[in-house]
């Protein structure tokens, strides 16, 4: 039997306009499933197919990772420094092991993640792997899931929920680089919230640039342009996501595009910026410090590593943002960067909400423990 929560932490945003789509009222204390609780012994699959039945819809997602952001900025979350493991050079690839646990949904998680640059070859997504979660007050697992869509929708929803508070509100051009796994639903869930007059995309592959944007034309039902280089595809744009897919640093995106207002979000796990960047910057927002300062990936290695991004140069975590505690954008001239890594707190919030829906509909395979005292 799930023990009843004291607390009822989804009453706690500062500002009802910090809830997305939701109105920030009080409500009755309440039992933290929503649907019958396993049987001890008991845990749910969830394969990629599963997923892709349960059919999210955009409000779902955001409102997944963004009580998961909450979570983080109340102090009601743990996020362990993320891992890497690297099998061989010559395969191209890494591992990334996340780890967290969020006290609201009583969830712990860990997440493996492999990200191969050959894997378009094969006809695979760059980023598979498997996210497993455990009810806290005991160590039970309570469920498997395949996580390649959950860590592109995640991932979208952070890019999406970053701009929310970081782009200007009018902002109408977006730019994106990347036609990855995750470059999907970060353009999808933009548009969900800004509704854009221009989206231009850019890879390196025609063919995946061509694709990438077909699939957004259908998603989106709107015109997106398609562009031959980074310049192109950035400059002058409103919001500037750098999702790039490099076997080495290079600096592709230049700090002289960036406008008067415009917010960039790179996230490449090789860098595409150059170390001038953050300092043209008025305010940089990272998601998670503890990850962002250590590590041998991700957007501003160099940046950190150099002493060019500090604790003290820093503005503020996401979460911060999203509970109040600091401001997020407070001007339309400011530049703002803002860097995210991936949060585990992520994964959990939106498994929890996959899970959720799983059992209410019906979907998914129940595996049994066999417990033995």
């Amino acid at each position: 039997m799930r023990v009843r929560s004291e607390l009822d932490w989804r009453t706690v945003a500062r500002d009802p306009g910090n809830v997305l789509d939701r109105e920030g009222v009080s409500v009755e204390p309440q039992d933290l499933w929503s649907t019958p609780s396993v049987q001890p012994g008991e845990l749910i699959f969830l394969s990629e197919a599963d997923v892709s039945r349960l059919a999210l819809t955009d409000l779902e997602i955001l409102a997944a990772v963004e009580d998961g952001l909450r979570a983080q900025g109340l102090g009601a979350a743990k996020l362990e420094p993320r891992v890497h493991l690297e099998p061989d050079p010559a395969f191209r690839g890494h591992f990334n092991v996340l780890r967290g646990y969020v006290a609201p949904l009583e969830l712990a998680g860990v997440k493996v993640v492999g990200d191969y640059l050959d894997n378009h070859a094969l006809g695979l997504p760059s980023e598979l792997g498997l996210l497993t979660l455990y009810d806290v007050l005991t160590g039970m697992p309570v469920a498997i899931l395949s996580a390649s869509q959950l860590t592109d929708m995640r991932t979208g929803a952070l890019t999406a929920l970053g701009a929310r508070h970081l782009a200007r509100p009018q902002a109408r051009v977006l730019g994106h680089v990347g036609a990855r796994g995750t470059a999907y639903w970060n353009v999808r869930l933009l548009d969900h919230l800004f509704d854009f007059a221009e989206i231009r995309v850019h890879s390196r592959r025609a063919e995946s640039r061509e694709a990438f944007a077909r699939r957004l034309e259908t998603g989106l039902g709107k015109p997106v342009r398609v562009t031959e280089s980074w310049e192109e595809c950035l400059r002058g744009a409103d919001v500037m996501v750098e999702a790039s897919r490099l076997e080495s640093p290079q600096p592709l995106l230049r700090t002289r595009w960036v406008e008067p207002g415009a917010l960039v979000i790179p996230y490449g796990t090789m860098s595409a910026v150059e170390l001038t960047l953050t300092d043209a910057m008025d305010k940089v927002v990272v998601d998670d410090w503890g990850q962002c300062r250590a590590g041998k990936f991700g957007a501003l290695r160099a940046h950190v590593d150099q002493g060019r991004l500090t604790e003290r140069t820093l503005h503020g975590e996401l979460a911060q943002i999203v509970v109040g505690e600091r401001p997020g954008r407070e001007s339309d001239s400011e530049r703002i960067l803002f860097w995210h890594r991936g949060l585990a707190t992520s994964d959990i919030a939106l498994g929890h909400a996959l899970v959720e829906k799983a059992r209410s509909l019906g979907i998914g395979t129940t595996l049994e423990l066999e417990l033995e005292g």
